[in-house]
């Protein structure tokens, strides 16, 4: 199992120090305004004390992909040139969250919405499965999206969407937030690819209450072995990066998860 942390490929070094195997950076970051600013972006991703193994935050906010107003040129525009430099920079994971683009827009119909991250995903399919990119839907609470806010709805849309590159990420945080059960780790494992992890009020892992015991517990029945992400609010990252990183190994790798 490999053990990573969502950040800025800024803080590289700080993170390696810490003792994570890989980064976890943004889409977004690789898609700026202007082309012309990708090759200098593009040298600091090759110049990382760490690979960069997985990348969130998939769309901007206002790149729409429901609703009555979506630009599906714009979009598959995006979607191209974002997955080809996702790959450039050696990441083959994607994570879609990316709440602000795909909830729902206030009275839409959810069975409408459904439809449209469908085709969203299988219009995403057609550049991932070429260049071996896994997509994980992640659940997110309903604070922060009005559709898809559990692991089994994140895999009844991998399903429909039957395509080799569209799995399912499990956030530990988005779960306990939906009071959604720990079990779902087990009963759709077939599908899960990816797991991002923080602690009570989104601090970093070791600093609340979450139930990391049955957690822990619930990835080892599930027979999990991918990775893990520390997806958080930090305070001091600089300080707290190595505490967060030495408890997560002190729970998963004592239970030889």
């Amino acid at each position: 199992m490999k053990l990573g942390c969502c950040t800025t490929i800024d803080n590289s070094v700080i993170v390696k120090k810490a003792g994570f195997d890989f980064l976890e950076c943004t889409v977004v970051s690789l898609v700026p305004e202007h082309d012309d600013d990708f090759p200098a972006i593009l040298e600091s991703y090759q110049e990382s004390e760490l690979p960069v193994e997985a990348c969130n935050i998939f769309l901007p906010g206002s790149l729409k992909i429901t609703g009555e107003h979506v630009n599906i040129s714009s979009v598959e525009r995006y979607v191209e040139k974002a997955l080809l430099r996702v790959k450039q920079i050696g990441a083959d994971t994607v994570v879609f969250g990316s709440g602000g683009a795909r909830s729902l827009p206030e009275g839409f119909s959810r069975e409408k919405g459904e439809e449209q991250v469908v085709r969203f995903l299988d219009l995403v399919a057609n550049y991932s499965d070429p260049l071996g990119l896994t997509i994980v839907i992640e659940p997110l609470n309903r604070k922060e999206s009005n559709i898809i806010n559990s692991v089994p709805e994140a895999v009844a849309i991998a399903k429909k969407v039957n395509r080799p590159s569209i799995q399912v990420l499990a956030d530990f945080y988005h779960m306990d937030e939906e009071n959604e059960p720990l079990q779902h780790l087990v009963s759709e494992k077939d599908y899960i690819r990816h797991i991002h992890v923080a602690d009570s009020g989104r601090r970093a892992p070791g600093t609340g209450t979450y139930p990391y015991e049955r957690f822990v517990s619930c990835l080892g029945e599930a027979g999990y072995n991918g990775r893990v992400s520390i997806e958080c609010q930090w305070q001091d990252f600089e300080a707290e990066a190595g505490a967060a990183r030495q408890f997560l190994s002190s729970v998963l790798y004592s239970r030889k998860v």
